[in-house]
């Protein structure tokens, strides 16, 4: 069990309980609960957990996990260390981890505490998740008028993105977006 732990912690994945006959459960077919009843892991840890056993992206290097505060000064050197992780321009997957970071900033609070992970999940596709403390504070898409200065993040995050939700838990909430995005050319 402690070497499972250790091999997937590599990846970024860390499972609250490895309580689960593992070579039990891999024999069940139909297994009702699927990988989400390893370890008793949540849907986000159940989807990379299911990519690392597939072998993971190719070419995929390890996620990007990076906690801060949460505040405007911030958001320069995080679009540069996504720039630097991606290893090529992409002002697409910059944008939305602007935008959500922003978000916090604007409607958790300046100062709060923020956690940023990314990862390649396909060959052209980026995986980005913005967590804060604020499991009732979810994202709305405003109707901004051509004056406003503000209110266009999530409009700008839904043109943008393959597709992004919102998943809650205890203790606050994780927005995700899949952005695609051409890697071909970046550097090793």
């Amino acid at each position: 069990m402690e070497n499972l732990r250790d091999a997937l912690s590599v990846h970024g994945i860390t499972l609250p309980s490895l309580r689960v006959d593992l070579p039990g459960f891999a024999g069940k077919r139909g297994s009702s609960g699927g990988l989400v009843a390893l370890g008793n892991c949540n849907t986000p840890t159940a989807r990379r957990l299911a990519e690392v056993l597939r072998g993971g992206a190719p070419d995929a290097r390890p996620p990007l996990d990076v906690e801060f505060v949460a505040v405007a000064k911030a958001l320069p050197g995080l679009r540069r260390t996504v720039r630097r992780y991606l290893g090529v321009p992409c002002p697409d997957v910059q944008l939305c981890v602007t935008e959500l970071v922003t978000n916090v900033i604007r409607h958790v609070g300046e100062g709060a505490s923020v956690r940023v992970r990314m990862a390649q999940t396909d060959v052209d596709r980026i995986r980005v998740e913005v967590t804060d403390p604020a499991e009732g504070v979810l994202p709305v898409s405003l109707a901004a008028t051509p004056d406003d200065e503000t209110g266009r993040g999530i409009a700008l995050l839904d043109a943008v993105a393959a597709r992004w939700g919102v998943e809650r838990g205890s203790g606050g909430k994780t927005v995700w977006c899949e952005v695609v995005a051409e890697l071909q050319g970046r550097a090793t």
